[in-house]
């Protein structure tokens, strides 16, 4: 088990002579209200916008995803016309790895970038299908940071049993997607946006692997597969045991479909591929 990740010092009172304040220490409030537009300046899988905005037609609460068969079944029909497959499995999966990659992104950039983890409660968020590119995501307002250190836990509460758990009901319930392909895509999506926030940000003041390892420590993660990384260890905002390229070596223990579609192989993690 690890140690929780470490502030650096200029977040720790006593680094200086007094304790930052609400308002102007790295995780405090005036600094976490500008949080949107450097987590976006990540990736396109990383953004969020925040505020009014004069396009706000066909964004609908994620409530209405989780509860409401018909918003989903079209948000599966439009992924499976993009990947030019009538297999609604498939493109079931393909949406939910796709939705999990989002949530994971913009709840671990967070905090990476602040050391505090956002209330990205399905209530809260907004989502769309865009005519290309990834599902967007508004905050009709920037929420202010969840309460307490433990970053692990609020976004295992947020993003796992707030926003997956009915969405992987919905999924199973409409598209007979099974447990063990959801709860592997859920983990291989918290692996990928761990990697490009290691790449793309690599100065980042909180580790993402700390936060990540302590998630896929918990259930249903847990079972999903197998994570070797020196998650503990120093030097972990880029390079690790298995060098700059890639610091992680994930394998889950089920396969995400994705290799159905024409063209298409098994993923570097793929329970059906074989190890490198």
């Amino acid at each position: 088990m690890c140690p929780p990740p470490t502030p650096p010092p200029a977040a720790r009172p006593g680094a200086r002579d007094t304790p930052p304040t609400a308002a102007d220490g790295p995780g405090g409030n005036r600094a976490f209200a500008g949080t949107p537009a450097r987590v976006a300046a990540v990736g396109p899988y990383f953004a969020v916008s925040s505020g009014p905005r004069a396009d706000a037609a066909g964004f609908r609460p994620f409530t209405a995803l989780h509860h409401d068969p018909a918003p989903l079944a079209a948000y599966v029909a439009e992924t499976g016309r993009r990947l030019g497959t009538d297999q609604r499995r498939v493109a079931a999966s393909t949406l939910h790895i796709g939705t999990a990659a989002r949530l994971w992104s913009v709840a671990l950039a967070t905090a990476a970038l602040t050391g505090r983890a956002v209330d990205l409660t399905p209530e809260r968020l907004w989502w769309r299908t865009p005519p290309s590119g990834p599902i967007e995501l508004w905050l009709p307002e920037w929420p202010a940071a969840t309460p307490g250190e433990d970053v692990p836990g609020a976004l295992y509460e947020t993003v796992v049993v707030r926003h997956l758990g009915p969405l992987d009901e919905a999924l199973r319930r409409d598209f007979g997607l099974s447990p063990r392909i959801l709860h592997g895509n859920s983990a291989s999506a918290l692996l990928g946006a761990v990697r490009v926030l290691l790449a793309r940000v690599p100065d980042a003041p909180w580790s993402p692997l700390p936060v990540a390892a302590a998630l896929l420590a918990r259930e249903p993660l847990a079972s999903a597969g197998v994570l070797t990384a020196d998650t503990c260890g120093a030097g972990l905002g880029g390079a690790g045991p298995r060098g700059a390229d890639d610091p992680l070596s994930y394998r889950r223990n089920s396969c995400c479909l994705y290799y159905r579609v024409r063209g298409n192989g098994y993923c570097g993690d793929c329970v059906l591929a074989r190890p490198r």
